[in-house]
């Protein structure tokens, strides 16, 4: 697949450093139902991550950095959501979202560069 590691990739280790930032932020919230949901969808970024590239496939690659980009997608509805109800301040949201728009990005990014790969190696 042409990364020895995920523990090599900058998105797994951006994606990680949310998730503990996200953990933390949430801890002492008293909407349960929120902060349990936030912290499983940030946990499963990184871990979508991890796990796609374990199974030694590139299709599953792929497809496990898409289930990453939807529940970062999730993680990012649910800051919009916290940011209503005033769980969050307002520039620490903006900040985490920021942070999850990019993290977004370099997924797709790594989805486009492996499929491009994928062709050329086809050819």
């Amino acid at each position: 697949m042409g990364f020895a590691t995920f523990e090599n990739l900058d998105v797994w280790k951006r994606a990680c450093q949310q998730a503990v930032e996200i953990c933390g932020v949430v801890q002492k919230w008293n909407n349960f139902a929120l902060r349990d949901q936030i912290q499983r969808s940030a946990i499963s970024v990184p871990s979508n991550i991890a796990e796609g590239h374990e199974r030694d496939s590139t299709g599953d690659f792929i497809r496990f950095l898409r289930i990453a980009k939807a529940s970062n997608g999730e993680m990012r509805t649910q800051l919009y959501i916290a940011q209503k109800l005033n769980l969050i301040e307002t520039e620490q949201g903006k900040s985490l979202v920021a942070e999850s728009k990019e993290i977004a990005a370099m997924l797709q990014g790594l989805i486009h560069s492996i499929q491009a790969r994928s062709k050329r190696a086809e050819n």
